[in-house]
């Protein structure tokens, strides 16, 4: 729980700050980048992670994660460039790839099928209580002292869960003898890594039909060809492609995607909406999150509960589904006039969605799957989830930039061109007065948009929903095993 909290808080303490680094560091057109380095690093890094605990065990890897993860938080916290900091969000991601997959395959370990819905409701609490504590205290701690305070906070918070493992988690009793899948590993992270810069760069820095772009997406494919053909040869496989023939796995891998798009595409870009458009400040922005994480929170364990007691997780996702539809459908209706009231309904909607679909596909998984193959069955929905949050923030900030660039001309007309959005953000009143109002509403069509790419998603999130299949939970272990 302290591991999972620590990965939780640093994703959602950055959200409310990300203006005032944008302000300081100059950096608006690499805005998606500080939140999309860190993903791409955590994205590659998963399946690795859940592979080599299944090796060395949980404990070790989560103690090396988690002092990587330290380690780049300390280096985010001196970063002087935006540069800099892009490159220790990276060394960040390399150890924030373990600390979720871990966790919850270390639930998995101790706890049967059938208990589990109770405990990952416990799970959904923190990531809650993350949310909840993350954007204010990112907010209050950026606009009291500095930005670069959401990364050091990171440390004592890390030091506790050190200490909590080392001296309270069993080890094995014995190191298991498995292969470690490295050509896997190597192909996966090439094409992730291509796929992502692709989406991050294109209709950016370089436009969709430049050679850099579409040298990137034919490299990106080519190398999951070769990661296909790897893992149907290894002999431990480092995701293996067997797993998609289960139903419920192939159905909860792609709800993870979508999930984790919706997530960070509602939380990184509705803290901008209040600061930018509404004026509001970074702690304005922090608590603006709060009915998002109440909502989560309270559903988050009442469905855990229920899905315990009665034994079906399926009901619970496609509930959230239609809720969740109702919320995005909310936030997109929202333009420059409306209040932070209104921005606080259609969150507390969304929130309730979210904690009635995040838990029950990990659940569906973990009693599906042999015991063996928990870690990295776990690590793929993980990763999953992190891959759709890394494409939605570099899709949506190519979007984001792109009508922004538009509307600001529609808005000023040539004056638009000389904005720089940057001043928006850095308290300096460089635009002016008589500039302001345009390039607010300029700002908030820019989002509407944005947020209006979120509702598809959340219909597909529906449809996956409904194509889950329900699967007895098994009472213990050795139920789950013999089923």
């Amino acid at each position: 729980m302290l591991t999972i909290l620590l990965a939780a808080l640093d994703q959602t303490i950055v959200a409310t700050a990300l203006p005032a680094i944008v302000g300081e560091l100059r950096g608006f057109n690499e805005l998606s980048w500080v939140v999309s380095a860190y993903l791409i690093a955590t994205t590659v890094t998963i399946p690795l992670y859940g592979k080599l605990s299944d090796i060395h065990g949980r404990r070790r890897m989560m103690l090396i994660a988690i002092s990587v993860f330290l380690l780049g938080s300390l280096l985010c916290g001196v970063a002087q460039s935006m540069g800099q900091l892009i490159a220790f969000r990276i060394i960040q991601g390399i150890g924030a790839g373990g600390l979720i997959p871990l966790a919850q395959a270390a639930i998995a370990d101790l706890v049967p099928p059938r208990d589990r819905g109770r405990y990952q409701g416990f799970v959904g609490a923190v990531w809650a209580v993350a949310a909840i504590a993350g954007p204010l205290l990112g907010g209050t701690l950026t606009d009291a002292a500095s930005w670069r305070w959401i990364f050091l906070i990171n440390l004592p918070v890390g030091a506790i869960a050190m200490l909590v493992i080392a001296r309270t988690m069993p080890a094995p009793r014995q190191r298991a003898e498995h292969q470690l899948d490295l050509l896997g590993a190597a192909t996966l992270t090439v094409a992730t890594t291509c796929l992502l810069l692709a989406s991050v760069w294109g209709g950016t820095t370089y436009g969709w039909d430049s050679p850099q772009i579409l040298g990137l997406g034919a490299t990106g494919v080519l190398f999951i060809g070769a990661f296909i053909a790897v893992e149907q040869r290894a002999p431990e496989p480092l995701l293996p492609l067997r797993l998609f023939r289960i139903g419920i796995f192939s159905v909860s891998s792609a709800a993870s995607f979508i999930l984790g798009a919706l997530l960070f595409g509602v939380t990184i870009y509705v803290p901008l909406f209040v600061q930018g458009v509404q004026g509001g400040s970074a702690t304005n922005a922090g608590a603006v999150l709060i009915p998002l994480a109440f909502a989560w929170v309270l559903i988050s364990t009442i469905s855990g509960q229920l899905i315990s007691r009665f034994g079906r997780y399926r009901p619970f996702p496609i509930a959230g589904g239609v809720v969740t539809i109702a919320g995005v459908s909310l936030l997109a209706s929202l333009g420059a006039d409306d209040s932070r009231t209104q921005v606080a309904v259609a969150l507390t909607v969304i929130g309730c969605g979210m904690g009635l679909m995040w838990q029950p596909y990990i659940v569906a998984t973990q009693n599906r799957v042999a015991m063996r193959e928990v870690g990295v069955a776990t690590s793929g929905l993980v990763f999953f989830r992190s891959m759709g949050g890394s494409l939605a923030v570099a899709v949506l900030g190519t979007i984001l930039a792109n009508r922004l660039a538009t509307e600001l001309v529609a808005e000023l007309g040539e004056a638009g061109r000389t904005v720089d959005p940057n001043r928006l953000f850095d308290g300096s009143n460089e635009i002016g007065v008589e500039l302001l109002d345009g390039v607010q509403e300029a700002l908030a069509a820019s989002l509407h948009t944005v947020f209006l790419v979120l509702v598809p998603l959340a219909v597909a999130a529906l449809a996956l929903a409904l194509a889950l299949q329900e699967k007895p939970l098994a009472r213990t272990h050795e139920e789950r095993d013999s089923a």
